[in-house]
């Protein structure tokens, strides 16, 4: 994204880097802001082991006014080969408090406020995982549907590389985190809108399109399919399905912002989602 020095400061929005891949690495190398006003949204899955995490982060901390970050499923599994190698609730405050050495906003800081164009507007950062309710059709248990997603050959690899330590399941440190984020939602400022910001989507309607619908899965929860409406969204960010685009709900605007793996951005034959405007709210694109 190319755009002239002096302009007036933006809210931009990207996720899903993915920087194992040196195609990918190259895009995160090239970002840069078209002001030195500009925010970035970071929505998750920068990558798996904490060395590069801290790479893509110190880098976009030293070229835009404020960087915010949320954790993804791939920052919160704990590969082979990494530096670190703390589990659960410990690998996240890891990733906590490394953010916190450059500067970087996590959902553990208060919300800050957007005073930009299109502001002031509050910027909540989130973290709230998953709770196995988008399940398949003709499934009526979070056990019904892994045997139905298993048969099918779908497994996400967090099965096997996040661990929730010391919660006994994904899902009960989902549910936590949702019971603390929605009271930390409710005690925001009600004259101000919000941005949403979490790597899985809020609402299961962007799932609908998946290529394999039983991997809805691993994307979100019911219980926070009304949070867009409830706590005043200006604007929706999410990641992890690796489908950008624009949608709407409820009149509000949701913004998939994901790079992707490389053999996905190939496909749209340029890398849309590397940054993506959320405020000031761009003009709609005619057809």
């Amino acid at each position: 994204m190319t755009a002239a020095r002096g302009r007036a400061g933006r809210l931009l929005a990207t996720s899903d880097l993915h920087v194992a891949y040196e195609e990918n690495r190259r895009i995160v190398a090239d970002l840069r802001p078209g002001s030195d006003d500009d925010w970035l949204l970071v929505a998750g899955d920068v990558g798996e082991r904490v060395d590069d995490i801290h790479w893509v982060l110190e880098l976009l901390a030293h070229r835009f006014a404020r960087v915010v970050w949320v954790p993804g499923n791939h920052e919160l599994w704990t590969p082979k080969r990494d530096s670190v190698d703390l589990r659960g609730v410990r690998r996240y405050e890891h990733l906590v408090d490394l953010c916190r050495g450059l500067g970087v906003l996590t959902p553990e800081d208060p919300y800050p406020v957007w005073e930009g164009e299109g502001g002031p507007v509050t910027i909540a950062p989130l973290f709230l995982l998953y709770d196995y309710t988008f399940r398949p059709d003709g499934t009526a248990s979070k056990e019904e549907a892994l045997s139905a997603a298993r048969e099918a050959g779908v497994v996400c690899t967090d099965e096997f590389l996040l661990h929730p330590d010391p919660y006994p399941s994904r899902d009960a440190w989902s549910r936590a985190r949702i019971e603390e984020t929605e009271r930390r939602l409710a005690a925001c400022d009600p004259s101000l809108p919000t941005v949403l910001v979490n790597h899985w989507p809020l609402v299961r309607e962007p799932t609908r399109v998946l290529r394999y619908p039983e991997f809805a899965l691993w994307c979100g929860s019911e219980r926070t399919a009304d949070w867009h409406v409830r706590f005043r969204a200006a604007a929706v960010v999410y990641g992890h399905l690796h489908i950008p685009r624009t949608t709407w709900h409820d009149g509000v605007r949701f913004e998939e912002v994901s790079v992707g793996y490389p053999r996905e951005w190939r496909q749209y034959g340029l890398r849309r989602g590397t940054l993506r405007q959320i405020l000031p709210a761009p003009e709609p694109v005619s057809d």
